[in-house]
């Protein structure tokens, strides 16, 4: 799937929802089916600055693809990065630095946190497109 069909999969999964609190809790959700990262890799060269919790993010760039892996001590939080890593991962590093993400503007994602978690999801986005600029020179 390319990242537009994956962005259209989650508006559509969110779609079924109309109260706010109802998407909280499919987001946290989602984020127990986050892939964890390991416990090795949370350190704090994989933290994501700009994050008011603890927002852990490792890259590996193999066979010209970028996976992620991340994890959170927040639950809200969690499944925010899950969204992103699914988007994400095991894509080029050009697709990812291109993406538009439009799924975020559609679902009102940033528009229904808090301050402190919209900046925090702007750090985490602004993190995974410094890894696939980095990999892609």
């Amino acid at each position: 799937m390319t990242i537009k069909e994956v962005e259209q999969q989650i508006v559509e999964e969110f779609s079924i929802f109309t109260d706010w609190m109802d998407k909280y809790e499919y987001l946290i959700e989602l984020g127990k089916s986050l892939p964890i990262i390991k416990e090795g890799e949370k350190l704090e060269g994989n933290l994501i600055k700009g994050c008011q919790s603890r927002v852990w993010l490792n890259a590996e760039f193999k066979d010209g693809l970028i996976y992620f892996t991340a994890d959170s001590d927040a639950i809200i939080t969690k499944g925010i990065i899950s969204l992103l890593v699914r988007v994400f991962s095991e894509r080029t590093p050009a697709e990812i630095i291109n993406a538009d993400l439009n799924f975020i503007k559609e679902i009102g994602l940033q528009e229904n946190l808090s301050p402190t978690r919209a900046n925090g999801l702007l750090s985490m986005i602004k993190q995974i497109k410094i890894y696939a600029m980095a990999y892609s020179a």
